[in-house]
């Protein structure tokens, strides 16, 4: 099995589709077997769900991410865990102990209105449940 964590500074990241990079942790038995940097090479968003199913990313831990994103990823397989936050290795050992606290609504909630040029800054959002 193979978990990614959207990632920064040890932390899970708290906007999947402007993560640059995933941990990407490779589970055998429960165990992890490896851990190596998965550059999303400048993908965003939608993207995102194909740079990890191309790299047979089973399971995804992450802070907020928006449903268009959601959706992509449970298209492709991939069990997304929303709404985590603090250090991206203690969220993979709490996933695998079955102890790890997410929201299964967690989402941007930004993605519910326009950003005229694709950024947002009307301070009316936040990227976490």
């Amino acid at each position: 099995m193979k978990i990614a964590v959207t990632y920064a500074n040890g932390t899970v990241f708290q906007h999947f589709g402007h993560t640059e990079t995933f941990q990407v942790y490779e589970v055998n038995g429960g165990t992890v077997c490896s851990v190596h940097l998965l550059s999303a090479n400048g993908s965003g968003h939608g993207a995102l769900a194909g740079l990890l199913a191309a790299n047979q990313v089973d399971v995804l831990i992450c802070g907020g991410i928006g449903g268009g994103a959601r959706t992509a990823l449970t298209e492709a397989g991939i069990q997304v865990y929303g709404g985590v936050s603090g250090d991206a290795e203690a969220a993979v050992t709490a996933l695998l102990k079955g102890q790890l606290q997410f929201d299964p609504d967690a989402r941007c909630s930004h993605h519910d209105h326009e950003h005229g040029n694709g950024e947002c800054s009307c301070g009316k959002h936040s990227c976490h449940s």
